[in-house]
């Protein structure tokens, strides 16, 4: 068998041990159940692909076992038996459509096409067809992957079946390596910049693969396996939307855009700022960096080391912030549960990530074992890598949730920075023009400045106007902030207007 023989004489270990677990798996299922009572989903995928050929090579070496047991020689090379499924969609990529059927030719498969939904033409199929179970390309990361494992039975609501995962723990890489070692062909559109391939609706090729082109030409792009970082694979999944609904493509975020405003949630992680033992410094700096984007911080918390209230603090402010912003609790130790509780607020489990874990491999050698391993669980199915040149350590974003790595000021200076580099390339945090503020110190008392004061939030709805003093009989500072530099000046104009001149001195302003 070529798969087998390409494998075994590579030199990559890793691509081996994943080999060899996912030919378990198949030939486990093919020991609990028989031919006629397995199938196999395709849809011309590069994952799927790959699981074409490891149920190829897979069924062989059950055969071969079959057969020297009983002491037989057979060639099964050019059979293969197992039912294939390819639910044909008016929306699929041609090239998609053109490399399925080209497959089946060449390998001989058993294809049924189903042209209904998903759901109704398993349940016709599986009531035509003795099937139990159904080999899935499904890897640990896709949306569907949440809460599976390599033998799943089928969700309540669908037809009973079981869900055999064996390619459910590879990683991109891992993808890729197989499929060039192997030298197997694939669909040509992962040559065009395709990293990963939905529907022609919500598919585009992977602008972080897109080859500079000064010419002024249609734009290029190099090909899928170029890829550096595997998390960003979705990254081409972009949903098109007609031009007449705002010409851009959503980021993900439901945001508050519509009203020129984006919200943050900043949420610190530690008993040590709680019981007082260490000052926060990072809460206060962080806020002040988002103010200067033009967003709205809308809470900061202190939450204590325990996955419950970390959980409970996200599942609170992850639907009614644009972004929530953690730090505190990312490590090894026992207090670290932060990215335990960002899973339990999702509602997802803590899954091992292998590039996550090579990293850290490559980051600290092989000593602490334990804690590396420990340490490269991520919440399953919603967690991207967003790595930078500068950064030792990846920040970690799962959804609209960004975890940060910063124990102090100075690192959070260099996450920013490349947080902020990384938005001007994938527009990761949304932008928004900048805060303008005009800050008015007086000597008036309290009871002078009430009544005018609340007259002037009726007068300028969309001023933000806050007071305070830094001591209790200092000069009293009065903050006028708006997302327009006209509307804040005549605020401060109405306002001094409203007493003597000279009441008022002005202090510092952020220019717009």
């Amino acid at each position: 068998m070529e798969i087998d023989k390409a494998i075994r004489e590579c030199d990559d270990k890793r691509l081996k041990t994943k080999y060899n677990n996912a030919i378990y798996v198949i030939q486990r299922a093919l020991a609990l159940y028989s031919i006629e009572e397995v199938a196999f989903s395709f849809n011309g995928g590069k994952d799927s692909t790959v699981l074409l050929h490891l149920l190829r090579a897979g069924y062989v070496l059950h055969k071969e076992r079959q057969c020297c047991s009983n002491g037989d020689l057979v060639d099964h090379e050019s059979i293969f038996p197992i039912r294939t499924i390819y639910f044909e969609s008016a929306s699929a990529f041609p090239e998609i459509n053109s490399f399925t059927y080209g497959t089946a030719t060449t390998y001989n498969l058993q294809l049924d096409i189903i042209r209904t939904d998903f759901k109704s033409g398993l349940e016709a199929l599986l009531k035509a067809k003795p099937i139990r179970a159904i080999f899935l390309g499904v890897r640990i990361g896709d949306p569907t992957a949440v809460g599976q494992e390599q033998f799943t039975p089928s969700s309540p609501g669908w037809p009973p079946f079981m869900r055999v995962n064996p390619i459910l723990d590879w990683s991109y890489r891992d993808v890729w390596a197989f499929l060039l070692t192997c030298k197997i062909s694939y669909c040509t559109l992962y040559d065009q910049g395709y990293t990963s391939i939905g529907s022609i609706y919500d598919t585009v090729p992977n602008s972080l693969l897109s080859v500079s082109n000064p010419s002024g030409t249609a734009e290029q792009f190099r090909p899928a396996y170029l890829l550096s970082d595997g998390r960003l694979e979705r990254a081409g999944r972009a949903k098109k939307i007609s031009p007449s609904a705002s010409g851009q493509v959503s980021n993900g975020l439901d945001s508050h855009q519509h009203s020129g405003m984006l919200s943050a949630s900043v949420i610190a992680v530690g008993d040590e700022i709680l019981s007082g033992t260490i000052e926060d410094e990072i809460g206060p700096a962080l806020r002040r960096k988002l103010y200067s984007l033009g967003w709205a911080v809308s809470c900061g918390t202190v939450v204590k080391n325990d996955t419950d209230s970390v959980a409970d603090e996200v599942e609170r402010h992850k639907c009614a912030s644009d972004m929530v912003f953690l730090y505190g609790g990312v490590g090894p130790l026992h207090s670290d549960v932060t990215l335990a509780g960002v899973a339990k607020a999702f509602g997802v489990r803590l899954a091992p990530d292998e590039e996550f874990e090579e990293h850290l491999r490559h980051l600290i050698g092989d000593h602490c074992t334990g804690d590396r391993k420990e340490m490269a669980h991520l919440p399953e199915g919603i967690t991207e890598l967003l790595h930078h040149d500068k950064l030792i350590v990846p920040l970690i974003k799962c959804r609209n949730v960004i975890v940060l790595a910063a124990t102090n000021v100075t690192e959070l200076d260099k996450e920013w920075d490349c947080l902020i580099e990384l938005t001007r390339s994938n527009g990761l945090l949304g932008s928004v023009e900048p805060f303008v503020a005009k800050h008015l110190a007086t000597k008036l008392s309290d009871a002078e400045t009430a009544q005018p004061l609340s007259k002037l939030c009726f007068e300028f709805p969309d001023i933000y106007v806050g007071c305070h003093r830094k001591s209790r009989y200092g000069p009293l500072i009065i903050t006028l902030k708006g997302k327009e530099y006209h509307r804040v000046e005549l605020a401060a104009e109405a306002l001094c207007s409203k007493f003597k001149p000279g009441a008022f001195s002005e202090l510092n302003r952020v220019s717009p």
